[in-house]
């Protein structure tokens, strides 16, 4: 997750919405990205959409059965139909995206029951976003706390590796 918040600050250093992420595949970065589509004038140019292309380049298949998304924000829609489609294991994100996010916040896509994918989700917990951030970087970056949004009794907390929020069927 360093990383990410690494790629997030580029990403704010370049006028663009601060988000940063990494595909993981057997503890290997094989894809990482960050916002750019201001500069790029692609309005798909999220950091996650950019780190899916790399690792499906990397990997030379668009399916990333067992490979892991680290994003510093919670993907949004557009961002998780990729991950969906791209058929990934599990994603594990820092901070809550309570206007666009599609793991829970606004819409859950993970535990649609109509789609087919299942996938593991994971929030990192404000304790361990704020000693793995320096005490609060991430939430810096994103302008908010990394928490839970109100009423979500659902999650279990796993410690400092964080809150599992989904699991696969």
């Amino acid at each position: 997750m360093r990383r990410a918040l690494m790629l997030a600050q580029r990403a704010a250093d370049d006028g663009e919405v601060p988000v940063g992420a990494l595909v993981v595949l057997d503890d290997e970065v094989i894809g990482e990205g960050w916002n750019r589509p201001i500069a790029s004038h692609d309005p798909t140019a999220h950091a996650e959409i950019i780190a899916l292309r790399a690792g499906a380049q990397v990997q030379r298949n668009y399916r990333l059965s067992t490979a892991t998304l680290y994003a510093t924000l919670e993907p949004c829609a557009m961002c998780m139909g990729a991950v969906l489609n791209a058929r990934l294991a599990r994603i594990v994100f820092g901070a809550w995206d309570p206007k666009a996010g599609a793991c829970g916040s606004v819409i859950d896509l993970p535990r649609e029951p109509r789609l087919t994918h299942r996938l593991d989700v994971f929030q990192l917990s404000a304790e361990h976003c704020d000693a793995l951030c320096d005490i609060g970087a991430l939430c810096h970056v994103h302008g908010r706390r990394a928490e839970c949004p109100p009423g979500t009794d659902r999650i279990r907390c796993l410690g400092p590796e964080g809150r599992r929020l989904r699991q696969r069927d």
